[in-house]
């Protein structure tokens, strides 16, 4: 049981180790620059069977990688999100990719996702955009609902003098989207202002409001979301050097009882009579 458990932390703490990790980050790598080079027609033509062949090392070096990490943390394994990403990433490239799901040899190159889950910073990065999600659904909502009543009053307004570009509801919506990216909004605005030269205080305010307030609040909302993600990042780093600096005191501690304990016994055992006569 005890040789059990001493393994099962060894390899706990080989998939842990940086040059574990780096050396995965280079095995994703060389698989992404494989995945790229079987694009070209004339590489598959030369070196295809090398290809191949690196590719499902690669394969092979990840399934060894998850199969590890399963023996090391047992049910954890699923408790981690990432990890879950992992599984199904490799589980895809698994999958035969012949008949129906030939269609899922398109979707190897997924495997080059694996850098989020072992890279920290894009750990972090990516956790910050999914925490985020909450508060950019409510701001889309309030984009979205700006949208719909700009395009009803540029469809009222408009659709008689451009009904190329607002013609009906659906058009004006695409119109507008379109104008908000700051794609073309120039023409279209001059196509309008031919007719109607006040037209400029609608796409002036428009764009106001859609771009520079909106969808300066994602921004806004992301990078609050970031630093979040960061600060309890620093907290958890804390905690764990905490951890660790309260169990180095343990041991010494406890090193320094075992040492007290010695010397009381070596005066016990010099403080005792000899029992020679006299």
């Amino acid at each position: 049981m005890g040789c059990g458990v001493t393994r099962r932390d060894r390899v706990r703490k080989l998939v842990e180790h940086r040059r574990f990790q780096h050396f995965i980050i280079a095995v994703i790598i060389v698989n992404a620059v494989t995945l790229a080079l079987e694009t070209s027609q004339r590489m598959l033509t030369g070196y295809g069977q090398l290809l191949h062949t690196v590719d499902y090392l690669a394969l092979s070096i990840f399934v060894v990688e998850l199969l590890l990490k399963f023996y090391a943390y047992r049910g954890g394994f699923f408790r981690d999100s990432w990890n879950v990403f992992d599984l199904v990433v490799v589980g895809i490239a698994l999958v035969p990719a012949a008949g129906p799901f030939a269609v899922l040899r398109a979707l190897r190159v997924l495997r080059i996702l694996r850098l989020i889950s072992v890279v920290p910073s894009m750990r972090r990065v990516v956790s910050g955009l999914l925490a985020a999600v909450p508060g950019m659904a409510s701001i889309a909502a309030l984009l979205a609902l700006i949208i719909f009543v700009a395009g009803v009053m540029a469809t009222k307004l408009f659709a008689p003098i451009a009904p190329d570009d607002f013609g009906d509801l659906g058009t004006s919506l695409f119109t507008l989207f379109q104008v908000m990216t700051g794609e073309a909004w120039p023409e279209i605005a001059d196509n309008v202002m031919r007719e109607a030269p006040m037209a400029w205080i609608f796409f002036v305010g428009y764009i106001l409001v859609s771009s520079f307030a909106v969808l300066n609040l994602f921004i806004a909302v992301v990078v609050s979301s970031m630093e979040d993600q960061l600060r309890d990042d620093m907290r958890a780093e804390e905690a764990k050097q905490a951890a660790v600096q309260a169990d180095a005191n343990s041991e010494i501690l406890a090193e320094l009882r075992a040492l007290r304990s010695e010397v009381a016994a070596l005066r016990s055992q010099r403080s005792e009579p000899t029992g020679e006569p006299a």
